[in-house]
Parts: structure tokens; C-alpha cells; sequence
């Protein structure tokens, strides 16, 4: 895609075609938006040293995440309403990822069913994100659902008890339900090729968008203000839910949000074999500390026990391998993926896909080392400024 050269430009581009509240959903945070300029300052603050002389003209990606190889240490985050960004977005995600050679996890809250982004991507790596309902049994069967369309690892978001105060959502008319008002709709009025290729595809085919997963009786649309109590998202989880989610999930079980040591090794208690150290991008509580101020830690104290995976404000490929030499084996990407949806459909989600790993292979030529395990073992450090 001709001057898409970095993260900024498909930002720039997204920003384009999608409406404001929708744009503003996906790439801001919450309350003063301070986490953001952590989590950006915390990757910045890190520098990679290098090892030269080292004899390699080409470097390795591949990866063995869960017991399954794959061709880099890259996965795409579960992000809800993907579907909204390009019509039929997150089968889109899944067929990129998968030439790519890396998993795609499916959202609880995605438009499209598991169902159909498996008709639609045959060959993708699926993962499957878990928010618990309040009704266990309607959880237990969307569980089932995932387990037979092949997803074979269930991330588990443990750090979202309560929506996030996110006023510019508010102002935008942004939610479940949307708040149509005069402003927003003059805005989606002004992005014709949002409006005509992503909204009007769907309220001529399937009609008005919804949460694909609710079951049929509590499924509306996302205009509509009901959201039955059965599947309101349970705020009451604790380590008992863990132990009954690890004893019907005949899959791996990784637990997304954890930034404490101790947590992290109450996951290696319950059998978990994955952790994701992650601050939700900075969109649901202000004040978290950075993921790279938390990795460090947690891989000592769960000493190979169990997988690290972490993400939070990756902009560049070194940011990916920075997570890498602080103890992470793969990094989720959020926003990425989503903006070259936006500035791209499916091509575009490929492309900057593409674009994070040939910055990956640029910096780890310049940092002499040809395997990501290398960047752990002494020949590449991390140091602070």
C-alpha cells in the first residue's frame, strides 16, 4: 500500500475513514489518558544493546507458542467490534493473520460468530477471548461453540470488572446502546466509504450490527438499549472461577490483565499455562503501572511455569522486541491490526502485520542476533535510561 510506511500513517488513515466515535473508541484511552503517555514513555525509556561480528546474514522468527509453531512471536489481539471497522472485519483479521502464519483471537463482543469466521477462514490459528456472563450455562455453551470451531487456546480477560469512565465515548454517542445525535450522524455522514462499504453492507445483508456470541434470545441490536442480565459481563469473579473455567475448557487457558506477581503465580496454582501481561492498552484504568515494569518480575517468579504474553502501546517492531527481551514470548496487537482494517480491509490488516515483522528483522540485524530466543540470552540486554 503505496506511503503506508509506518503505524502513524495507517493511524492517519483510519482516522480518515472512520467516523469519529468509532475512531476515538478504538485509539484513545480513559479518564486523563495518562496511561497512554506511560505506556508510550516506559518503551521508550528501554534500549536493546547490541552484539556485533555475530556471522548472520538472516534472522528466524519462528515460534512455539502453546505447543504450536508458528512463524513469529506475534498474535492479534481479541478487539470488540471489529467487525464495525470493515464489513466482516474480524473474518478479515483471521485470514491475515493466517497468511501471516500467527493466531487471531476472536472476541466474546466481535460482530461476526466464531461459527462463521471459521467458514470464512479455514486455515486461520484461532484463539478464542472470554468475557464471563452472569448466566455460567450460556457461558459453559459459548465455550463449546469455540472449542468446536478449533480454538484451542481461551484467553480469559480478568481486568474488566466495570465499564471504563471513557467520556469521550459519551460525547461521541459512542456505547451499546449507540446514542445517535445530530452531530455524530453529520459525522457519519462525511465518512461516505465507511458509511456505504462498512453500514449499509450490513443493513442490507444481516441488518443492524450486533454482538454475534449473545445467544438468539438476548441477541439486539446495537441501537438498542437492553442488554439482558444473563449476559451482563460478571464482576464478580475470583480464583474459583478460574479453577471451574480450567476444569471445562479442554483447551490451554491463558489469563489476560495480570500485572502482579502474585497473581501470576496463583495462575501457575490453578493450572492456567499462560499469562497475558497487559495494562488493556491504557483504556481501562488510569493509574496501572506499564506492562515492561511488570514482566521482569513475573518471569522470575514463574520460571518457565507458564507462557508470558504481553501487549500495551506497541507502535514500532522494537517495541515488540522489547516486550521479547523483558521476558515476554509472543505480544498481542490491539490497535494495529485494526487501523490497517481501516486504512486497508483485509490487505491493509496483512500489510502493517507485515510491516511490525520487517522492522522486527530490521532491528534484530542491527542488534546481531538471529533468533528471539537470542535477544533473552546475553547477546542483546535491555537497559533504562
Amino acid at each position: 500500500m503505496p506511503m503506508l510506511l509506518n503505524t502513524s500513517d495507517y493511524r492517519r488513515r483510519a482516522r480518515r475513514f472512520l467516523p469519529r466515535g468509532l475512531f476515538e473508541y478504538i485509539d484513545r484511552g480513559t479518564e486523563d489518558e495518562t496511561a497512554l503517555t506511560r505506556l508510550r514513555a516506559s518503551l521508550d525509556a528501554i534500549t536493546l544493546l547490541p552484539a556485533v561480528l555475530t556471522g548472520h546474514d538472516r534472522r528466524d522468527f519462528d515460534t512455539v507458542l502453546f505447543g504450536r509453531r508458528m512463524a513469529a512471536p506475534l498474535v492479534v489481539a481479541p478487539t470488540a467490534l471489529a467487525g464495525l471497522v470493515s464489513h466482516d472485519g474480524e473474518t478479515k483479521l483471521a485470514r491475515a493473520a493466517s497468511r501471516v502464519g500467527i493466531p487471531v483471537c476472536i472476541s466474546t463482543q466481535s460482530v461476526t460468530t466464531v461459527e462463521a469466521i471459521r467458514r470464512g477462514a479455514p486455515d486461520a490459528l484461532l484463539w478464542f477471548q472470554l468475557y464471563v456472563w452472569r448466566d455460567r450455562a450460556l457461558t459453559a455453551r459459548l465455550l463449546e461453540r469455540a472449542s468446536a470451531c478449533g480454538c484451542d487456546n481461551l484467553v480469559l480477560t480478568v481486568d474488566t470488572p466495570v465499564s471504563p469512565k471513557r467520556e469521550y465515548n459519551e460525547r461521541n454517542g459512542f456505547g451499546i446502546p449507540f446514542k445517535p445525535h445530530l452531530s455524530s450522524m453529520i459525522d457519519v455522514a462525511l465518512h461516505p466509504g465507511w458509511l456505504f462499504g462498512v453500514l449499509a453492507r450490513y443493513l442490507i445483508g444481516e441488518g443492524m450490527p450486533t454482538y454475534g456470541h449473545y445467544p438468539d434470545a438476548f441477541r439486539t441490536a446495537i441501537t438498542r438499549a437492553s442488554i439482558a442480565e444473563a449476559v451482563r459481563l460478571e464482576p464478580r469473579l475470583n480464583w474459583d472461577d478460574m479453577h471451574w473455567l480450567r476444569e471445562i475448557w479442554p483447551g490451554k487457558l491463558t489469563i489476560k490483565g495480570v500485572l502482579a506477581v502474585e497473581d501470576a503465580e496463583k495462575a501457575v496454582e490453578i493450572g492456567a499455562d499462560g499469562v497475558v501481561v497487559s495494562a488493556h492498552g491504557g483504556r481501562n484504568l488510569d493509574c496501572l503501572p506499564a506492562p515492561v515494569d511488570c514482566i521482569p518480575a513475573i518471569a522470575d517468579a514463574v520460571n518457565g511455569r507458564l507462557t508470558i504474553l504481553a501487549d500495551s502501546g506497541v507502535r514500532r517492531g522494537t517495541d515488540v522486541l522489547k516486550y521479547l527481551a523483558l521476558g515476554a514470548e509472543a505480544v498481542l496487537l490491539g490497535r494495529l491490526p485494526l487501523w490497517g482494517l481501516a486504512a486497508g480491509g483485509e490487505a491493509g490488516a496483512e500489510a502493517i502485520l507485515r510491516m511490525v515483522l520487517r522492522e522486527m528483522d530490521t532491528a534484530m540485524a542491527f542488534l546481531g542476533t538471529h533468533r528471539v530466543p537470542a535477544l533473552r540470552d546475553g547477546r542483546a540486554r535491555q537497559q533504562r535510561n
